[in-house]
């Protein structure tokens, strides 16, 4: 617990200080003033309008939704590795956020789903990410069995199907702009932020971690093997499809508003589990904190590094995570979910 409220006060702290850097460079003094004037309904001078709405109407929304994405894929990735038992596991090895993917792009060239308003990629993102869940479930289940293994080969296949649909899209888009829009879902990024887009992102990650920490102990026990969890009265084929149906709902909703981003899902469960354990509800309570951390100062690197232009988000997280996920597999004696 003490853990947890002291990544809460650097979550904290890291958004104040992510929301006033950028080309207009802010104090946290003064951003935490003009965020304590736009919730309070305080008094803002006529020479500060201009601070204000950067603070609030451009930098708070984009950090808060990055809070929230790296949240929801360190979670998610916690998820995944316990649904199929592998270390090497997060939602694009499951074809989920290429499915999301797909989907996002769809919608967004094809103008389909336009009576959705401003829900029809997010709409869009979901069914990728359910249509890709689907095949990947139809194609691994065997005489009713789902096996971990079995999921997750057919998981790369269909990734690396669903990567081949993008180059179509690519290849026969109409116009550069919409292939700018698919270099976007590929490689992520927070630019469209915006307030509208932060209630539907915040319910659904927030209730999904809700519920994978509820079920903290059925993933301690699936990571055991499916043997010892029917032994223990856990029936893992029932589980994992609904493990599956709710990556999916959260992953295609944070692709919808982010693109898709790598590693993250991959390595923050290994570096929580070295720090916490291998116990799921330690894991995933600590696992969102950490994830939302690392992503308001991935999102900073993004907007800042290269200003006034803007680096894509699975770059710096490649970058970052390559070189840690190599020095967490040659740590001696670190194995998946121990130390």
């Amino acid at each position: 617990m003490l853990g947890c409220a002291a990544l809460t006060a650097v979550l904290f702290g890291s958004v104040v200080v992510a929301i006033g850097l950028g080309p207009a460079v802010i104090t946290p003094g003064e951003t935490a003033r003009h965020l304590w004037a736009a919730l309070s309904g305080g008094h803002i001078g006529p020479d500060e309008v201009t601070t204000y709405q950067i603070v609030w109407q451009i930098r708070t929304p984009r950090v808060l939704l990055a809070a929230l994405v790296g949240a929801g894929l360190s979670a998610i990735g916690v998820a995944v590795q316990a649904l199929v038992r592998n270390a090497l596991a997060d939602p694009f090895v499951l074809g989920v956020s290429s499915g999301a993917s797909v989907g996002a792009v769809g919608v967004t060239v094809t103008g389909g789903l336009a009576a959705l308003g401003i829900y029809a990629v997010s709409v869009g993102a979901f069914i990728g990410a359910l249509v890709a869940s689907l095949l990947v479930y139809a194609a691994s289940v065997s005489r009713g069995t789902l096996s971990p293994l079995r999921l997750v080969l057919t998981g790369v296949a269909m990734s690396l199907g669903f990567q081949a649909v993008m180059s179509l899209i690519v290849y026969f888009a109409p116009d550069s702009e919409a292939t700018s829009m698919v270099l976007y879902w590929t490689m992520g990024s927070f630019g469209a932020a915006t307030w509208g887009a932060l209630p539907v992102v915040s319910v659904v990650v927030l209730a999904g971690i809700a519920v994978l920490h509820r079920y903290g102990r059925v993933m301690d026990v699936l990571a055991l093997g499916d043997e010892t969890a029917a032994s223990l009265g856990v029936g893992p084929d029932r589980y994992r499809k609904g493990l599956l149906l709710l990556v999916s709902l959260v992953t295609g909703v944070m692709v919808a508003v982010s693109g898709a981003i790598a590693f993250v899902g991959l390595v923050m469960p290994h570096v929580v589990r070295m720090l916490v354990g291998a116990t799921h509800a330690r894991v995933l309570a600590v696992a969102p904190l950490v994830g939302a951390i690392f992503m308001v100062w991935v999102d900073l690197a993004a907007r800042t590094v290269v200003a006034p232009r803007e680096l894509p988000l699975g770059v710096v997280t490649a970058l970052v995570g390559v070189p840690v996920f190599i020095a967490l597999m040659r740590r001696k004696g670190y194995t998946f979910g121990g130390r």
